[in-house]
């Protein structure tokens, strides 16, 4: 069986998100805080042409609207998931609810409804790969979920989080 849910973890759905127009300073400090999460706010505010109290507004700006998170980025390999496939799921339901009911499952860490030969793409991390066929079986049990094709990662070449910068 999956592992409960941790205490404090956030599901994020961002259902209709409006475009946020950034200026080359936000953009400046985003891509600051990309390239190290933990970077001073004195030394972002050299890098962009601010004092540290005017980046502190700014990030906290950005964090309030839900333009960016400032997170720790884990290595599943490093703890003990060495397992990563992409689900593609054909349901018979409606397609919202199915991909709640999905996002509700423990080691489904990424949903998303798609356009195309799937309706839903569902990311999951495993310890092994029996703990695959278990996370395959539960996301099955999902009702409405009618086919499933797995995905598994052999070798990961490029993951990036720098999207909206130069």
């Amino acid at each position: 069986m999956a592992e409960s849910v941790p205490e404090g973890r956030r599901v994020v759905v961002r259902e209709g998100a409006s475009h946020t127009l950034l200026d080359d300073v936000a953009k400046g400090i985003i891509e600051q805080l990309q390239e190290d999460g933990r970077r001073p706010y004195a030394t972002i505010g050299r890098a962009v042409g601010l004092s540290e109290a005017a980046v502190r507004q700014r990030v906290q700006r950005l964090l309030d609207a839900g333009v960016m998170q400032i997170v720790a980025v884990t290595d599943p390999l490093q703890l003990g998931f060495p397992r990563q496939a992409m689900i593609g799921l054909r349901t018979s339901a409606e397609l919202e609810q199915t991909a709640d009911r999905l996002a509700e499952i423990p080691a489904v860490d990424y949903v998303v409804i798609t356009a195309g030969s799937f309706d839903l793409l569902a990311e999951v991390v495993a310890r092994n790969d029996d703990h695959l066929l278990e996370i395959l079986k539960e996301i099955r049990a999902v009702p409405g979920v009618t086919t499933t094709e797995a995905f598994v990662y052999l070798k990961l070449r490029k993951q990036t989080y720098s999207w909206g910068t130069p």
